[in-house]
This record gives C-alpha cells, sequence and structure tokens, in this order.
C-alpha cells in the first residue's frame, strides 16, 4: 500500500459486502474481519500474533486500520 495518513481511505483498506460474511467489514482482499484485529488486542495479544494466525493480512494492512480508527477519534468533537 505505502499510503501516508493523509492519502489514506476506508476503501483503501476495509471492504463491506453484503455477499462476504454477510456485510462484516473485512481486510481488504480477505475474508478476514476487522474486528479479529480488536479483539486481538483486546485480549492482550500482540499484532505479531494476529499476523501469525492470518497470513493473508500484512502489518501495512493493520497498521492502515489503526490509522483509521486513531483518525475517527481525533474528529470526534465532544458536545458539552
Amino acid at each position: 500500500m505505502g499510503m501516508s495518513s493523509a492519502t489514506l481511505n476506508v476503501s483503501d483498506v476495509i471492504s463491506v459486502d453484503p455477499e462476504r460474511l454477510g456485510g462484516v467489514p473485512v481486510f481488504k482482499g480477505s475474508r478476514v474481519p476487522i474486528s479479529a484485529l480488536f479483539d486481538y488486542l483486546r485480549a492482550g495479544d500482540s499484532i505479531e500474533r494476529f499476523l501469525e494466525h492470518f497470513l493473508g493480512i500484512t502489518r501495512e494492512q493493520v497498521d492502515a486500520v489503526l490509522q483509521l480508527a486513531i483518525a475517527s477519534f481525533t474528529r470526534v468533537r465532544t458536545v458539552e
């Protein structure tokens, strides 16, 4: 991929297709749900362990998903 966060789009790394896993967001080009990454991290597993279990996913893809997640939270404004 080799994209900077300034040019990173959700559609570059995440695919949502009703014909694939019922529309669950997956890593583009795979059937691996994005939620699987967060499940691993929440359980205390490393990114490396996730990548060992999902050989078709690259570190670059994981980094891109994490960048998108971070960006989505930095755009959120608190309403007081």
